[in-house]
């Protein structure tokens, strides 16, 4: 579950022109239309699937709905319009952040705008059962949602099963023009995010077989057959803190003095044990006191519907990997009570709200084709916040590669397709003797599993399995930093005025050269727990180390990066990247595996493969720009270019 995008209000056409033009250069379309005299539209809040086709009939009047009513606050232009200006190197008002309390007093809600909203909600008949100074929730049925909203509430065929959603696009009253953001909830689709990494949920105890390499190419697979003319290494056992900051160019800082905040979904209980066992075991800075908060939401809800429990080891990962990059960053980690589009919105908030930390990474999203523009609008409103107050947010770009192979569609995840984001996408790394750098490949995996004799690979390359996600979204327009690095033909791939392309810059990602986390897991015999060690991947890893490494250079600068989208494409062609490429070494390259068949020990038997490097479904990496690593990934220079600004 993903969404993006920020909406503008025209008022008069001749006054908002070139307003307009700049926020539509960040993918921002304006979000209201005057198509009523008496009403005011809020664009997006009949979903693209809700079609005449679909269409099954009116929705009962007495069913329940659950709303949120965003508010627009008393500038949501002014607000995009200072949210690029503060992040552009180019602008005078580059740098000059705004407090929280600064920002919700020049752009946020009124008291007056509330109050109205509020009043008017009720006097439909809705039941107000919350107010934030971003949005008011209401309960009520479906007859007052409708009489509300000007719409009807009708059901649709959405694949194999029915939901509810508005028949035309929902309004408000005129009176109202300029206080309402957009309605979430007037359809009941799922609205949920995953977590990008490669694990099965950890529940029980997973562990990876070996033979490893501790290093890559420190352990050729000599007995094994050839992969593209030659021996091959065995997979990594799992790189520690000491390889990546290597690799990405850390020297000598270590984050200090900066705040990192981390959400996901539910909560770890035993993150602070574990991230404190990892870090001793690893060689990395022993966690002080105080270094690790949580916030945490009173209580929690859609537990098995989101499987709870597997989003303990994407917390373990993320809080892991950023200290193992960053190790002497203050990390706050927000979980939100569930992976609904909502929960998650009010942990972004809470952290803009309350200015938890200047860098934000998050490990979660959805496919773009989910995305409705109503949840798109109120994503990208708490993004433009969190750029006027110095806040940047890193997101993961997904593992499906195209996601052809996963919804049979091409396509963007979202929210890493935000022009308001940092879209993180993956690598695989190669890092050799002595922690030194030698190359990295686009993620995207080929496998092929061992013969019956051991002599060949059946149906060698083998199948596509996972990727980083990339390519051209297909509802938000080509930012402004993107243009002129961006080649044309990926620009537009979806339109030929130009659209976002996804990612914008990457790190590690391959589990095949994944990280070690260590986590408190359940062991096979279903009671005992104990912590425990696994390789990882995914551009879940990815998102956290770029994240860690942008504390790095917010270290090396001395104040906050905020939105750094501009600062990174700024850098481009300036030698501060790996030019990632899907051949480094001019030729293809793979990895041999071998893993227990029921995932933790040989009792079930083992199963040996080889996994391709460099295969990402349709997408590649090649020379400059490209859509699975965007500008490239860190290099030594990235972090000590931040001095200079």
């Amino acid at each position: 579950m993903r969404s993006n995008r920020a909406r503008l209000r025209a008022t008069s056409m001749a006054a908002t022109l070139p307003m307009l033009a700049g926020a539509l250069a960040l993918g921002i379309p304006a979000a209201h239309a005057a198509d009523n005299p008496a009403r005011d539209a809020l664009a997006g809040t009949k979903p693209a699937w809700a079609t005449a086709k679909a269409d099954k009939g009116d929705a009962s009047n007495g069913a329940q709905v659950s709303l949120r009513v965003y508010l627009a606050g008393k500038d949501a232009a002014g607000l995009a319009a200072y949210a690029r200006a503060v992040s552009d190197p180019s602008s005078p008002l580059y740098g000059k952040y705004l407090s929280s309390k600064k920002a919700q007093t020049r752009f946020g809600a009124t008291k007056a705008q509330v109050a109205a909203v509020t009043s008017w909600l009720k006097s439909n008949g809705l039941k107000v059962t919350g107010v934030t100074r971003h949005y008011v929730s209401v309960s009520g049925d479906v007859a007052a949602a409708e009489k509300a909203f000007g719409t009807q509430l009708h059901n649709f065929a959405k694949g194999s099963k029915t939901y509810r959603a508005p028949s035309k696009t929902a309004s408000v009253p005129d009176s109202l023009k300029g206080a309402v953001l957009t309605v979430t909830g007037l359809d009941n689709a799922p609205h949920k995010a995953t977590h990008d990494d490669q694990l099965p949920p950890p529940e029980t105890v997973f562990r990876n077989s070996g033979p490893f390499s501790s290093y890559y190419g420190s352990n050729i697979a000599s007995t094994l057959p050839d992969a593209y003319g030659s021996k091959i290494p065995y997979a990594i056992k799992g790189y520690t803190g000491k390889q990546l900051r290597a690799a990405y160019g850390a020297g000598s800082y270590t984050g200090k003095g900066v705040r990192v905040a981390i959400t996901d979904a539910y909560a770890s209980p035993t993150i602070a044990l574990d991230a404190q066992t990892y870090a001793t075991k690893h060689g990395d800075a022993k966690w002080t006191t105080g270094q690790l908060h949580q916030v945490l939401p009173a209580k929690y809800t859609n537990t098995k519907d989101c499987g709870a429990a597997g989003w303990y080891g994407e917390e373990t990962l993320d809080v892991e990997a950023v200290h193992a990059v960053a190790p002497a960053a203050d990390v706050t980690y927000v979980g939100s009570a569930s992976c609904m589009d909502n929960d998650l919105l009010d942990s972004l908030s809470k952290v803009v709200d309350n200015h938890l930390a200047d860098i934000v990474s998050n490990s979660w999203g959805d496919i773009e084709a989910n995305q409705t523009p109503d949840l798109a609008a109120a994503y990208d409103q708490v993004f433009q916040f969190g750029a006027v107050e110095g806040i940047g947010f890193y997101f993961s770009s997904g593992d499906n590669g195209d996601e052809v192979a996963n919804t049979g569609t091409k396509q963007v995840d979202t929210p890493a397709n935000s022009a308001w984001v940092t879209a993180v996408g993956g690598t695989s790394l190669a890092v050799g003797k002595s922690d030194a750098y030698q190359w990295e490949t686009g993620w995207g995996t080929e496998k092929a599993l061992l013969s019956a004799d051991g002599k060949s690979w059946t149906n060698f390359p083998g199948a596509f399995t996972s990727g980083a996600g990339g390519g051209t979204s297909k509802t938000v327009a080509e930012p402004y930093y993107q243009k002129g690095v961006v080649p044309n033909a990926l620009a537009t791939a979806n339109n030929a005025e130009g659209n976002r392309v996804v990612p914008d810059i990457a790190a590690i990602a391959d589990p095949n050269t994944g990280f070690l986390v260590g986590q408190t897991q359940t062991m096979p015999d279903g009671k005992t727990q104990a912590y425990d060690e696994y390789r990882i991947g995914g551009t879940s890893l990815a998102a956290p180390v770029i994240a860690a490494v942008q504390a790095l250079a917010q270290e090396a600068r001395g104040k906050a990066i905020g939105f750094a989208n501009p600062e990174i494409y700024a850098r481009y062609g300036k030698g501060v990247y790996h030019d990632v490429t899907d051949k480094p070494t001019g030729k293809d390259l793979a990895v041999a595996r071998v893993d227990f068949a029921n995932g933790y020990d040989a009792t079930g038997g083992l199963v040996t493969s080889v996994r391709s490097l460099g295969k990402d479904s349709s997408l590649s990496a090649v020379k400059g720009y490209d859509d699975v690593t965007g500008v490239g990934s860190p290099a030594n220079g990235y972090v000590d270019s931040y001095k200079r600004h």
